[in-house]
């Protein structure tokens, strides 16, 4: 089992290149090829749902990418730092009128962005918490053919 982890700083310029590294890693774990476009943009849609997230709540720590190359699958981690609504009132957040449009909006980008990704894979898990989420995503691999 391969893996490979990639932090970057919540700035949208470095969804682009975790795409990038996510697809090449893809590739090489036998990915299909047919497959890796939507395996670009799942990446990039969770990658840029992190980066807003850990934007819009003042998150300094970076965003978590792992690569994780098995023997009849291939998954991708997005993990981020922001803490996530529990059931509950959370310290600090503001309620009703307070919160406005603004925060009606970035929830409705938020679950945009799922719908999107879970469209995007069949096998996707999502989990969150006071201290961060996680966006899991699996493709099958097809295994490199042995040359005679």
């Amino acid at each position: 089992m391969a893996t490979v982890e990639l932090l970057f700083s919540a700035l949208p310029e470095h969804v682009r290149t975790a795409r990038l590294v996510a697809a090449a890693v893809a590739r090489r774990a036998g990915v299909d090829e047919a497959v890796l476009d939507e395996v670009r943009l799942a990446v990039g849609e969770a990658c840029t749902r992190a980066v807003s997230l850990h934007q819009s709540n003042d998150v300094t720590a970076p965003v978590k990418v792992v690569l994780i190359e098995d023997e009849k699958k291939f998954s991708i981690e997005v993990g981020d730092e922001a803490p996530h609504a529990v059931s509950g009132p959370v310290p600090g957040a503001r309620t009703g009128e307070e919160a406005g449009s603004e925060e009606s909006g970035a929830e409705e980008e938020d679950e945009m962005g799922l719908a999107v990704i879970s469209g995007l894979v069949d096998d996707v898990e999502v989990s969150a918490g006071e201290v961060g989420g996680l966006i899991r995503m699996s493709w099958p691999t097809t295994p490199a053919s042995v040359l005679p």
